[in-house]
């Protein structure tokens, strides 16, 4: 009779218990060092510190603690080698001795093939085709008309009404031409409110003009006083013959609402004195500075 004592645990739980007993053997070890050590430091005479930790550092005699490299180094290659013996770790299939008996089959085992499921019936043939017969020979009945288009000397041919074509649109009426748009001329335009002063003094007059009803119609924005901005926004518009203004547009702005309402201002200008080249009044592109400061 043979008794064989088998024992099934799995490799993880093996594992675990030598790695716990290797971390109790390292703990275990280092509770009789330093319990050795203690020993050691009470030995010495009473002058000595009475620091644990200052008495280990002034005698290196009974620092135990020294061989605390060598431990964990031996403890590091101990757990490595269990690592490597883990992924290397195979379990051998059971063997059997007598396996004569094992692929007899007492009873015959009738195995029922499964029912699949049976394909949908074909669909019918379609019904053949009804051919008419038609009977060769059907007479068909047509009187044809005949018509007499001889032309005698006495008939009397009438010519084709033509209608007359409609007259042609009249032309376009020409392009006005453009007047010459001028950037210098000899008389520069100006702001209105200086025609009786002296000619020399007429420019610093317009301009001092021009100055005033600027500061009275321009509103600084409320977004812009909020932020800070500051700036000049530079305008260009056309001075036309009559002193009227015309395409007026922000060259340079500096956002904030301040660019719409410079714009809106100097559309609202008055006329002013047009520009002359030679004595006629002409089409003058003017550039205006526009200042935005807070005080």
């Amino acid at each position: 009779m043979d008794w064989n004592l088998q024992i099934n645990m799995s490799p993880a739980l093996i594992f675990g218990l030598i790695a716990a007993l290797v971390v109790v053997v390292i703990f275990a070890l280092r509770s009789y060092l330093s319990s050795e050590s203690k020993k050691a430091l009470s030995s010495k005479p009473k002058e000595d510190p009475k620091s644990y930790s200052t008495g280990r550092k002034k005698y290196s005699s009974v620092d135990v603690f020294s061989l605390r490299g060598p431990v964990l180094s031996f403890s590091l290659l101990l757990a490595i080698s269990f690592i490597v013996f883990a992924f290397n770790w195979t379990e051998k299939a059971q063997a059997y001795e007598d396996v004569g008996d094992m692929f007899v089959v007492d009873e015959i085992i009738e195995m029922e093939t499964p029912r699949t499921a049976e394909p949908p019936p074909p669909p019918p043939p379609p019904p053949p085709p009804v051919i008419e017969e038609v009977p060769d020979e059907v007479e068909i009945e047509e009187e044809i008309e005949f018509v007499d288009n001889t032309i005698t000397e006495e008939t009397v041919v009438e010519a084709p009404k033509v209608e007359a074509a409609p007259p042609p649109p009249p032309p376009p009426p020409p392009k006005k031409k453009a007047d010459r748009l001028f950037v210098v001329v000899e008389d520069a335009p100006m702001f209105p409110g200086c025609e009786k002063e002296k000619k020399e003094d007429r420019k610093t007059c317009a301009d001092s003009k021009l100055f005033k009803y600027l500061s009275e119609n321009l509103e600084y924005p409320v977004i812009a006083r909020e932020n800070g901005i500051t700036g000049r926004v530079i305008v260009q518009f056309v001075v036309e013959k009559d002193g009227s203004i015309t395409d007026v547009n922000v060259v340079r702005g500096i956002g904030g609402g301040c660019d719409e309402v410079a714009q809106e201002v100097i559309e609202g200008m008055p006329k002013w004195n047009p520009g002359k080249q030679r004595g006629r009044p002409v089409r003058v592109q003017f550039t205006l500075p526009v200042a935005f400061t807070l005080q």
